[in-house]
């Protein structure tokens, strides 16, 4: 359970929500205008760190309720605003003039768009998302659980509280400071139609996650799971119109930008001596592997402590089996030397003990062979063959020494 500091989440996320907020291009916008569409104007003040980044950028917001009947995107055939933020995830029907074909043509205009979601996304919402090749959850009442990495929380049980922390790898999206701790989001899954090349993930759920409804039992396997899940996508269309979608509208809002964030279950592993997570292993690394693990003792959460949590390093079958060492903190830790076998293999840990949630966690990691230029130049094992090679050569010398010269 890795505990941030308020300061360290703040910069995470608000490091997020600005390159979101890039969703609007700066050059020449008309008027540097922006409507915001609210269901509620309490929106106003309860997510207004993300609004005030935007004015900070010389951006004039203009926001209107949902229902209102003045709504319009232009006039006269000119277009009033550069950019439209939809923060009315349940309203079926705009006010106005703002219908789905006027956002649509909005879009193709080479306007941008913002659209936010939750588990009361109307179908109009939905609608706009699948023509710009989101598709969110067909079944209303899903919405992404993660019994892996759940931020914890007093209030929220149910593992619908999620620590997201797998960004896409973009200096260009997310800037060149590395974002450090994780976001917080709560709200709906989407996946992303292949047949769409322009759109692509932002911040992706955990290989753990799922989308269910967490008021009822599984009785099918989920349509959306673990990485397959978007939590928030963006599309370039090809006239440089810029769309971005989240599933979850709380995570504009200001309690999450300044909640600290407790990841329930905090997985690392690295090289012996280094600290950075590689993408790849080689055969014969020597390398660490650390989970930290709490339990909820009825008012706070305590270091679970145990000496028989396994970790498996498997592919096929595991090929490491090994039990981890605590300090009695709520850190696990193993240490080995990855086979010289080369693959894709996975860290497991399977732990399930009477009273007690089932603790599955599974990362895959790709190891390589080495590389013709990583060899020794002498292999100790060959020593033999070099000592045969050399001795008959010698033999050969001697032989026909004592052939040719002896009487």
């Amino acid at each position: 359970m890795a505990n941030f500091s308020i300061a360290t989440v703040f910069v995470a996320s608000f490091s997020l929500l600005l390159s979101l907020s890039h969703s609007f291009s700066i050059e020449n916008p008309t008027d540097r205008r922006i409507l915001v569409i609210l269901d509620d104007l309490a929106l106003k003040s309860s997510h207004s760190i993300f609004f005030n980044s935007l004015q900070a950028r010389g951006f004039e917001l203009d926001f209107k309720l949902s229902d209102d009947p003045k709504i319009a995107l232009q006039r006269y055939g000119q277009h009033l605003y550069d950019g439209l933020i939809l923060f009315a995830p349940a309203t079926e029907r705009f006010g106005g003039s703002l219908d789905l074909a006027a956002i649509l043509d909005f879009v193709d205009s080479g306007k941008d768009l913002i659209v936010a979601a939750d588990e009361n996304a109307s179908d109009l919402i939905r609608s706009i998302a699948a023509e710009c090749g989101v598709d969110f959850d067909e079944d209303p009442s899903a919405v992404v659980i993660d019994h892996g990495s759940y931020a914890v929380s007093e209030t929220e049980g149910d593992h619908t509280l999620i620590a997201a922390d797998d960004f896409i790898r973009s200096d260009v999206l997310l800037g060149s400071a590395k974002i450090e701790a994780p976001v917080l989001f709560k709200g709906i899954g989407h996946s992303l139609n292949p047949s769409n090349s322009l759109v692509l993930k932002v911040l992706s759920a955990s290989p753990s996650a799922c989308s269910a409804n967490p008021k009822s039992k599984l009785s099918t396997p989920p349509s959306l799971s673990g990485s397959s899940i978007s939590l928030v996508s963006v599309v370039q269309a090809r006239n440089n119109a810029r769309v971005l979608f989240s599933g979850s509208l709380d995570l504009f809002s200001n309690k999450f930008f300044k909640s600290p964030v407790q990841k329930a279950v905090n997985v690392k592993h690295h090289r012996v001596g280094e600290t950075d997570e590689p993408s790849i292993y080689r055969i014969n690394d020597d390398l660490e592997y650390l989970v930290e693990i709490y339990e909820w003792s009825g008012s706070s959460w305590e270091p679970y402590v145990a000496d028989d949590v396994q970790l498996q390093f498997y592919m096929m079958s595991p090929y490491v089996l090994k039990t981890m060492s605590t300090d009695k903190k709520g850190l696990y830790h193993a240490s080995f030397k990855v086979p010289d076998v080369y693959g894709v293999f996975q860290f497991k840990v399977e732990y399930q003990r009477l009273g007690y949630t089932s603790l599955s966690l599974a990362k895959q990691i790709p190891v390589r062979p080495f590389r013709h230029n990583e060899y020794e130049r002498f292999i100790p094992t060959a020593f033999p063959y070099y000592g045969a090679s050399f001795s008959t050569m010698a033999g050969f010398f001697i032989f026909s020494f004592v052939y040719l010269y002896s009487k």
